[in-house]
């Protein structure tokens, strides 16, 4: 495969058949999850609801404020740690509760937490990562809900950088990432000047 990114139209990604990923593990694409009136109303209220932090974490042994904000919510007092921050959980919202039920039906899994982000702009980006955590278990289900400005999920194998995926993820859509997926792939936002409106992100996943 080239350097290049492997840009792939979600238009093909209809079926709960299809898996984005060539080999070990598995992400799938549902574009239009949520109709645009629900995307819509989930969008405002969350920015408004969302109790929103901007957080400090370790990056090449600094300590950086993170690129977006950020919000942890869940069903239980159990804390979830990565890049040098702990967050602690606060009590599931009326509009997550429904997003999550939505989810749920739609994946088969029960989730314990949600990790939100919300891009401000395009300025805002997440960097290289894997969602190991040891408090995500061995090959756990990763439900992630896209509202509001489109933006570029980057893709690539950590054993071979040059192996990339790029696909937007739209308003409403539900990306589902499972199986060996984290293991072998590790993924990212990047930053870009094309991208004026905010972008809120949901991670369902289930700590153990």
């Amino acid at each position: 495969m080239t350097s290049g990114f492997w840009n792939m139209q979600q238009s093909i990604f209809h079926s709960s058949n299809e898996n984005i990923l060539p080999h070990h593990g598995e992400i799938q694409l549902f574009d239009s999850f949520f109709a645009k009136k629900s995307a819509d109303f989930y969008f405002e209220r969350l920015q408004e609801s969302i109790q929103w932090k901007q957080e400090p974490i370790w990056m090449f042994g600094k300590k950086v404020m993170q690129p977006r904000l950020t919000a942890l919510y869940g069903d239980s007092e159990k804390t979830y740690s990565y890049s040098g921050i702990t967050m602690k959980p606060l009590s599931w919202t009326s509009e997550l509760l429904e997003i999550k039920s939505s989810v749920e039906q739609e994946t088969e899994s029960a989730f314990t937490h949600v990790l939100l982000n919300f891009y401000r702009d395009g300025r805002d980006s997440m960097g290289w990562h894997r969602d190991n955590e040891p408090s995500l278990g061995p090959n756990p289900v990763i439900a992630s809900v896209s509202f509001g400005a489109s933006r570029n999920f980057q893709i690539r194998n950590y054993f071979d950088k040059s192996e990339k995926i790029q696909i937007p993820l739209n308003h409403g859509s539900l990306l589902i990432m499972k199986g060996e997926s984290q293991h072998y792939w590790e993924h990212q936002i990047p930053k870009t000047k094309k991208v004026l409106g905010g972008r809120i992100n949901l991670t369902f996943r289930r700590l153990i």
